[in-house]
C-alpha cells in the first residue's frame, strides 16, 4: 500500500524518467520541491513550459533557439566557410563554450548507431549535403563524439563528403575514447579544435 498522495506520488514517477534520476533522487527532488515557497514553484513550471512553448530548431543547423534561423546562423561576421558537425545541441554549447571557433553549426541529431536501429536516413545528412551544395563551405569538421558509434559516423560522413571536394578534418584526440563533449572541459576542447587534422 502506497502511503503518500498520489500528487506526490506521480511528482516522484515523472522525475524518475528523467535520465540519471532514480528512484531516490526524485523522491529528494519532489520533498525539496514541498518545502519550497510557491514563487520558486511557479517560476520551474513556467521555465519547463516556456522550454516546449518558445524553443525551436533552426532550420539551417538544427541546433535550439528560440528564432529561426538561429543567432548563430543569423550572425554574418562567423566564418561561413566552415561547418563543425556534431551529434546534439550540447555539444554546440560546449564547443562555444570554448570561444575558439568563429564558423557554422550543423546537429545530426544522433550517430549512426545498428544496435538501436538508427542509420544515416535517422540523421540529418541530406540537410548537410544541402548545406554543402550551395558552394561558400571549404572545410567541414567533423566533431562527433570519440565512441564507437561517434567514430563511424565520421566515417560514413567521410566517404560520403569526401566526392564533393571539401577539406574534411576530425576534431584532435585530445578527448579520450569514451567520452562525451558536453562533459569535456574547456582546455580540452580548444586542444580538440586546434589540434584538429584532414580526414
Amino acid at each position: 500500500m502506497n502511503i503518500l498522495p498520489s500528487s506526490v506520488q506521480n511528482l516522484i514517477d515523472e522525475f524518475s524518467k528523467l535520465p540519471g534520476i532514480g528512484p531516490k533522487t526524485a523522491e529528494r527532488l519532489t520533498f525539496y520541491l514541498l518545502r519550497s515557497a510557491d514563487k520558486d514553484i511557479q517560476s520551474l513550471g513556467k521555465a519547463i513550459l516556456n522550454l516546449k512553448n518558445k524553443v525551436k530548431i533552426c532550420s539551417s543547423c538544427f541546433n535550439i533557439a528560440e528564432t529561426d534561423p538561429c543567432l548563430i546562423c543569423a550572425d554574418r561576421n562567423r566564418d561561413q566557410t566552415k561547418i563543425c558537425v556534431v551529434e546534439e545541441p550540447l555539444d554546440v554549447l560546449a564547443l562555444e563554450k570554448t570561444k575558439k571557433f568563429n564558423g557554422l553549426y550543423h546537429v545530426l541529431g544522433g550517430v549512426i548507431s545498428p544496435i538501436e536501429g538508427i542509420g544515416p536516413d535517422d540523421l540529418r545528412i541530406k540537410e548537410l549535403l544541402y548545406r554543402l551544395k550551395k558552394g561558400k563551405v571549404t572545410e567541414i569538421i567533423l566533431a562527433t563524439n570519440p565512441s564507437l558509434e561517434g567514430e563511424a559516423t565520421a566515417m560514413y560522413l567521410k566517404k560520403l563528403l569526401s566526392p564533393l571536394g571539401i577539406k574534411i578534418t576530425r576534431i584532435a584526440r585530445g578527448l579520450p575514447t569514451g567520452a562525451e563533449l558536453e562533459y569535456a572541459d574547456e582546455i580540452t576542447l580548444i586542444r580538440a579544435l586546434e589540434g584538429r587534422k584532414e580526414y
